[in-house]
């Protein structure tokens, strides 16, 4: 008896191939991890590995596309080959964010001490019949 065709479309049964990855991951995503990344890579900081089936070699990856100080600019899902990932070292931790309002020296003028509360007797005077 003939044997049953495999599913061309199978997960393949160990990780894949390159670095493995983890949530917060820092990588650089170049033309040997996908096509549509030849003319610019990108950086990308790692949220999760989707566990969406996919052709073998291939994954998709969550995760936020950052500039060059680092900020997210945006949120991605891209499909790449793990073997073509690069993984960054991060050189110093997350600037943490100004206040909104806040100028770049601070605020400029300091908080008014609260008046006391004017005496009956300051404004009787204008009540007089």
């Amino acid at each position: 008896m003939a044997s049953l065709p495999q599913a061309v479309n199978r997960r393949p049964a160990g990780p894949p191939a390159g670095p493995p990855l983890k949530a917060g991951d820092l990588l650089e995503i170049t033309a040997a991890a996908s096509v549509q990344f030849v003319a610019r890579p990108i950086v990308f900081r790692l949220i999760r590995v989707l566990d969406w089936v996919t052709f073998d070699g291939w994954v998709w990856l969550d995760g936020y596309q950052l500039d060059a100080r680092g900020d997210a600019v945006a949120r991605r899902s891209i499909f790449v080959q793990p073997a073509g990932l690069r993984k960054l070292i991060e050189v110093s931790a997350p600037r943490p964010r100004r206040a909104p309002n806040a100028g770049r020296h601070g605020p400029t003028r300091t908080a008014r001490p609260a008046r006391p509360p004017a005496s009956r007797a300051a404004s009787s005077r204008f009540d007089e019949r």
